[in-house]
């Protein structure tokens, strides 16, 4: 059975306009302690019979501001089968040849890297720290440290990005040779700097332009597309993010980092001094939980799936959504998966699900 370990890391550099996450840039001086703290939940979970991990994901926040050796230390304390894919989400302008090289020491063998464009008034726009120049030389190292699964991550839809703009952060992308790339519209959370302002709001129609493009042009670069924002060669799909689009179990350790164990779902108090100080008082560090009932959780399957090339039932899905060209048969003829147009329309169509 598949099982996977996320790790929340909070902190940032600067935080984003957009960022709707659980992250702080005023609290590096809790690093250390929350460092510990991980470890010390991650123990109580193993001793009390957590399973070994096929998947571990660092996210947050911005993981690789951790120090390295206390990242690996934190790594260390999760048993892992001797395949598990283990992913760290980096920024451009904080990795360096020695953090890379103490990651792949320590048994990560995946790096998830936040470019989210190549374009620098795009990158402005969206309130990123790191220079367009950056990518090449980090995705460098990257391969280099000997990295053969890593992800580029990109965001379409900032205001003021042309169609010509998004073209471009494409291209240069796959120039640099992604096995893996995440292309995610841009959303207006609310609380955000972005939600804010109105004009910077996305425009859905260009945005669909723009989701055309990427995946015809991913496509002839031979990535293929195996969930609505992600695209991937053969054998290099995130195993960890399959594992939460097939409802799988998983858990989740630090600030409000959440959780699925047998059909319960729980997450874990959202500041990192609240998930400290739990943890070293010895108290649980969940703050809620809830459990969805048989036909609940066999919709939200559905749902899930229907975003994947695996897709639903055929007998799941109204005729009339094979007919209008939203859904077209697999390989086996028994499933349908959503088409390029049924995708630009997922949560309509996740609407006529049964």
């Amino acid at each position: 059975m598949n099982f996977g370990v996320y790790l929340h890391i909070p902190f940032c550099a600067r935080r984003c306009d957009y960022c709707a996450f659980a992250t702080w840039t005023d609290r590096h001086h809790l690093m250390h302690g929350y460092a510990d703290a991980l470890r010390a939940d991650i123990s109580g979970a193993v001793a009390a019979g957590m399973p070994a991990a096929t998947s571990v994901f660092f996210g947050g926040g911005t993981p690789s501001l951790l120090p390295a050796e206390q990242l690996v230390a934190v790594l260390g304390a999760i048993p892992r089968t001797a395949d598990a894919e283990v992913t760290v989400e980096c920024n451009p302008e904080n990795v360096t040849a020695p953090l890379l090289a103490a990651y792949r020491g320590a048994g990560v063998n995946r790096i998830s890297l936040g470019v989210q464009s190549m374009v620098p008034h795009v990158l402005r726009a969206l309130g990123r720290a790191h220079h367009a120049d950056a990518v090449p030389r980090t995705v460098g190292l990257i391969q280099a440290a000997g990295f053969e699964s890593f992800s580029v991550d990109l965001i379409h839809g900032a205001v003021g990005e042309s169609l010509d703009d998004w073209t471009a952060t494409l291209t240069r992308a796959l120039d640099l040779d992604p096995p893996h790339l995440s292309a995610y519209a841009l959303t207006v959370e609310a609380g955000t700097p972005l939600a804010s302002d109105p004009a910077r709001f996305p425009d859905d129609d260009d945005q669909a332009d723009k989701y055309v493009v990427a995946d015809a042009l991913l496509a002839q670069r031979g990535l293929a597309n195996y969930e609505i924002s992600n695209w991937a060669r053969p054998g290099h799909e995130c195993r960890h993010n399959l594992l939460y689009w097939s409802q799988g179990d998983y858990r989740g350790f630090g600030a409000a980092a959440h959780s699925h164990v047998d059909g319960r779902r729980f997450w874990n108090v959202r500041t990192p001094e609240r998930y400290i100080d739990a943890v070293a008082s010895r108290r649980s560090p969940v703050a809620g939980e809830e459990r969805l009932d048989d036909d609940a959780r066999r919709m939200e399957g559905l749902v899930l799936s229907l975003r994947t090339r695996r897709g639903v039932p055929a007998a799941s899905l109204d005729v009339d959504a094979l007919d209008e060209g939203l859904v077209a048969p697999t390989g086996d003829g028994e499933r349908v998966a959503l088409t390029r147009r049924g995708r630009l329309l997922a949560n309509e169509v996740a609407l006529r699900v049964s």
